[in-house]
């Protein structure tokens, strides 16, 4: 049986009563969760502040917690649908938060697609918090949506959120499947002392821009290809990697370079790097979203 608690609606959850709340609900945070708690109310107004909700929007937030964002989101928003994958933490949340009614608590997993409800907007924004191992994945769900939200903002570990918002020469398979769809921007870090239970780093805010512009589906197809192959074996050259690896390119056709012979594989790739610039030892962190896109074009044009 949970158990009702009062809170003062005029100021924000402080650690005393996100503790009183675990201890009256028999409710132990799991770190393999990600289930740490902001506690400081002025990194939650922050967040808020780069989001810049407003009184037309509707929000989808990714792992609500205990709902101390959520509730100061609500009291912006038109709509909020908070999703969160913890029973325990879903009928807290509808005892504490059941007085507003633009709240819709959903239990489920992000991982499933996102809600039904949040497809329904024409626009609509993401914020969350999100757990280190799931963060490239819950990104790439949002970013490949058909109605991608208009602006994501999202809590992740430190780590993680310079390798999203990497640049050459430290590029990799997350920085450029996140860069590939969007606009990322670093916004302000957020110290461990925040956060109740204290984790074991430092987390950092991102903003993110969903591009507006549409890629072909072929050339899309062509890129995430070139990556996967790219950094097969991270040590090696890119062109080791290319030529060793399976690329199937212009997705519709199934058509492959595996039935070349070495050397014309070669020359084809090599041809390539020397029109968009590549030294031939180049590996494929030194290169760019840009570069990786010019050889995904020019991979497209291959004959039948």
């Amino acid at each position: 049986m949970f158990k009702a608690f009062k809170l003062s609606f005029n100021n924000m959850m402080n650690v005393k009563e996100i503790k009183d709340i675990c201890r009256k609900n028999n409710f132990v945070p799991l770190r393999r969760r990600g289930q740490n708690f902001l506690i400081n109310p002025k990194i939650i107004k922050q967040i808020i502040d780069v989001a810049d909700i407003n009184r037309e929007d509707v929000v989808l937030e990714i792992g609500p917690g205990l709902g101390a964002l959520t509730r100061e989101i609500a009291n912006k928003c038109k709509k909020i649908i908070a999703i969160e994958v913890d029973k325990k933490l879903v009928q807290i949340l509808k005892e504490y938060l059941g007085n507003y009614k633009n709240i819709e608590i959903i239990r489920g997993s992000i991982l499933d697609g996102i809600p039904v409800l949040a497809l329904k907007e024409k626009k609509y924004k993401v914020v969350a918090n999100l757990p280190f191992n799931i963060t490239g994945r819950v990104l790439r769900i949002l970013l490949e949506q058909k109605n991608k939200p208009e602006l994501i903002i999202v809590v992740v570990q430190k780590e993680v959120a310079q390798r999203i918002t990497a640049k050459p020469p430290n590029m990799s398979l997350l920085s450029l499947s996140i860069q590939f769809y969007s606009q990322v921007s670093a916004v302000f870090n957020v110290n461990k002392s925040n956060f109740w239970p204290q984790p074991k780093v430092d987390s950092m805010v991102l903003k993110i821009k969903p591009n507006e512009f549409k890629i072909k589906k072929e050339i899309e197809y062509n890129f995430f290809q070139l990556i996967k192959a790219g950094f097969s074996s991270k040590r090696k050259y890119l062109l080791n990697n290319l030529l060793k690896s399976v690329i199937m390119v212009n997705h519709w056709n199934m058509r492959t370079l595996e039935h070349w012979n070495i050397e014309a594989k070669k020359e084809f790739f090599l041809n390539i790097f020397r029109e968009i610039g590549l030294n031939e030892k180049v590996r494929a962190q030194e290169l760019s979203l840009k570069q990786w896109i010019e050889i995904a074009y020019n991979i497209g044009t291959l004959e039948h």
